[in-house]
């Protein structure tokens, strides 16, 4: 499997890429903020591996996650984007999902921005699996950094965690749509209870596996 991680400038966001190999199809993770937008970088991946874009997958509605959807399905002809259908609303009304920091920073970089879906939005609910660029992947719902927060589980092997697990730490429930009590749940039935040789592929920071999670995360003791 072919995995590449971009970073956005802004919040140092993950955007992955995944495929099986060089040239073939491949789907991209939150494309997340640059300015005017992170096209460019992706794009420098897909023409480095001959990669074909077929899908984009998003893990949750954040800014920081979704700001490059549009304008990447556009340019990469990407008909197909996947959104829990809890953060769907998001991707087109974005400020729904920002604390005042983000509201500020939506004003300055875009203030005149119209957002936008790609042409075809699939809504995800919990377990539903998918075939997409020649992987499995099942949609893990874990809401607590937002309602519609979701996990990634490709080939059985590899979790894209979003904002749910970073190493050594787990995303913010003190934004709109966060929920505190919904963050503990998510933690203790989706993520504890996967395989310790699982690899996991975070929102922000480097990847770790669900063992390392385990004994060292001090945000999963006691749960």
């Amino acid at each position: 499997m072919l995995i590449e991680r971009l970073i956005a400038p802004y919040f140092n966001t993950n955007c992955w890429v995944l495929s099986t190999g060089a040239g073939a199809e491949c789907f991209i993770v939150d494309p997340g903020i640059a300015e005017p937008d992170f096209v460019p970088q992706i794009t420098t991946v897909i023409k480095k591996f001959n990669l074909k874009p077929v899908a984009v997958l998003i893990t949750h509605g954040h800014l920081d996650h979704t700001f490059s959807l549009h304008p990447l399905a556009q340019s990469e002809g990407i008909a197909t984007c996947y959104v829990h259908s809890e953060d769907r609303e998001l991707l087109a009304n974005p400020e729904i999902g920002m604390g005042p920091q983000g509201r500020a920073l939506l004003k300055e970089l875009a203030p005149n921005k119209k957002w936008a879906e790609p042409d075809r939005v699939i809504e995800l609910t919990d377990g539903i699996e998918f075939d997409v660029a020649g992987m499995q992947v099942r949609a893990i719902h874990a809401p607590g950094h937002t309602r519609g927060s979701t996990m990634f589980m490709v080939d059985g092997c590899e979790l894209l965690s979003g904002d749910v697990l970073f190493k050594g730490a787990i995303g913010r429930s003190d934004l709109p749509t966060s929920n505190p009590a919904d963050m503990s749940k998510s933690l203790k039935n989706k993520v504890l209870t996967l395989e310790d040789s699982i690899r996991v592929l975070p929102g922000h920071g480097d990847q770790t596996t669900i063992g390392i999670e385990r004994a060292h995360n001090p945000y999963l003791q006691g749960l």
